[in-house]
């Protein structure tokens, strides 16, 4: 261990013929020893001063750390939710295109099923009509024939002669 200002107060030196007097080498080492414990109190607070920023510097370094890890996190985690929004948009995308492939099979099955219905009604429609026309010939035929004008005064005659 070094000096301390016990050991500087408490320093005795030998005397000698025509030394140094004594009274200024006791102020003399009074004031050293004042000087010298200002000194180690000094280092003492700045000792305690350095350990104190030690301290906050390791807490700033574990803040740092911290900080960065949240960023590397925080990186990580947006570029988890843009895969993942892509792949959603992409499953919407396929999901849509699905759909609108549905609705159009479905709009092309209901126009070939209309289709259908229409010719099949214009069939019997033009079926109708040559029915209709037959039976209206047939009719205007039997209407030429005056077969049926004899056949009521037949019916007249018959009506008659039971009058009577």
């Amino acid at each position: 261990m070094g000096l301390t200002t016990i050991d500087i107060q408490n320093k005795e030196f030998a005397r000698g013929f025509r030394g140094y007097k004594q009274e200024e080498v006791d102020d003399f080492l009074e004031q050293v020893a004042k000087d010298f414990e200002a000194v180690i109190k000094e280092k003492i607070s700045l000792e305690e001063k350095v350990k104190q920023l030690e301290e906050k510097l390791e807490q700033y370094q574990k803040l740092e750390n911290t900080l960065h890890n949240s960023i590397i996190v925080a990186q990580e985690t947006a570029e988890d939710v843009k895969r993942n929004a892509n792949k959603e948009a992409e499953l919407i995308r396929r999901e849509a295109e699905k759909d609108a492939q549905r609705i159009l099979e479905e709009a092309r099955y209901k126009a070939s099923r209309i289709l259908a219905e229409h010719e099949e009604i214009y069939k019997q429609a033009q079926i109708f009509k040559l029915r209709f026309r037959s039976f209206v010939e047939a009719q205007l035929a039997s209407l030429e024939l005056e077969d049926w004008i004899q056949v009521e005064n037949e019916e007249n005659e018959n009506e008659n002669e039971s009058s009577d």
